[in-house]
């Protein structure tokens, strides 16, 4: 099966994706253009159709309310939208690094292209980092991203990743995602963007706060499964035989997880807390969700359904700690 990676490129360590071409550190953004797959711009036409008529040929005719995106160096078509949408450019979104790498102790860590140039993106680590008791590192990042086929606004969030087991997370203050979105039918202004975001040190804090909160909080067995078929199975209430609940076969890998299978889940920090019980719901939409293949599930974590889970998993858990 093809993959939805068009091209990747990271530095460091494999990603937890396990997908990409490995670069050395502090290589500038030019390499990581070349590199990641992102070297090429989306360029625009008019929808044209052909209507039949007394001619084999038919006559040509335009659709002026749309218009086709397609890619500059391969002529492939990306998608078909208004006249209003507003192209972001796989360029910009590095662009958008630049000075926070040049003068902000950022550093990229991985940047690509999924589906073929519809989807792209660039993450990089600020340089924050906190130790949960002095034993589970969880380091803060900066990811953005963008679709040119309407799946997705130019998006930067805050995310967090747990080093013992790659877990991402986005970062969410009082129930609230830090996430800036710029819908296409806007100009995407980064300037504008980073100081809607405002990157900074007391934002980290106040999520890091949180997480120590759900660290310290002690969790029993009926607290981890009334947690678990809430989140995983939309249950309001627990019940005793969760094999008639919907999606068992995902509840009984999260709990596996948890219950001792999770990388990190023999920790202290995790073990029998809030913290472990959302660290196996990250883990599971990061590594273990069905999907066809990695970047099916990478594009879920971060994009689609598994995004919204783990944001709900997270919203549980902080509710046991309020």
């Amino acid at each position: 099966m093809a993959h939805l990676v068009e091209q990747m490129a990271y530095v460091g360590d494999t990603p937890w994706h396990g997908l990409g071409q490995q670069l050395s550190r502090h290589q500038p953004l030019e390499v990581w253009q070349q590199q990641a797959g992102m070297n090429w711009h989306i360029e625009e036409a008019p929808v044209r159709f052909i209507a039949e008529g007394a001619s084999h040929l038919g006559s040509i005719h335009s659709f002026p309310e749309q218009k086709v995106l397609y890619r500059s160096d391969t002529k492939v078509p990306l998608s078909v939208v208004s006249q209003r949408y507003k192209v972001v450019q796989p360029e910009e979104i590095l662009e958008f690094y630049r000075d926070l790498t040049e003068y902000a102790g950022y550093e990229l860590e991985t940047a690509g292209v999924l589906k073929g140039g519809r989807k792209f993106w660039a993450l990089a680590r600020s340089g924050l980092s906190t130790s949960l008791k002095g034993q589970d590192e969880v380091n803060d990042y900066l990811l953005l991203a963008t679709s040119c086929d309407g799946t997705l606004a130019t998006m930067a969030t805050p995310t967090t990743v747990r080093v013992v087991c790659n877990n991402t997370l986005q970062i969410a203050v009082d129930g609230t995602s830090q996430a800036v979105k710029v819908p296409h039918r806007s100009e995407f202004d980064p300037r504008a963007v980073k100081s809607q975001l405002g990157i900074s040190v007391s934002q980290w804090n106040d999520f890091m706060y949180r997480m120590k909160a759900l660290a310290e909080r002690k969790i029993d067995h009926h607290e981890a499964q009334h947690y678990f078929q809430s989140v995983i199975c939309g249950a309001e209430k627990p019940i005793d035989d969760p094999s008639k609940l919907p999606n068992y076969r995902a509840l009984n890998k999260v709990q596996k997880l948890y219950h001792g299978e999770g990388r990190g889940s023999h920790l202290v920090t995790a073990k029998d807390t809030a913290w472990g019980l959302l660290n196996a719901v990250t883990e599971y939409v990061d590594h273990d969700k069905r999907a066809r293949s990695n970047d099916t599930r990478m594009d879920s974590a971060w994009f689609g359904q598994g995004a919204q889970l783990k944001q709900e998993a997270l919203d549980a858990a902080l509710a046991l700690v309020s």
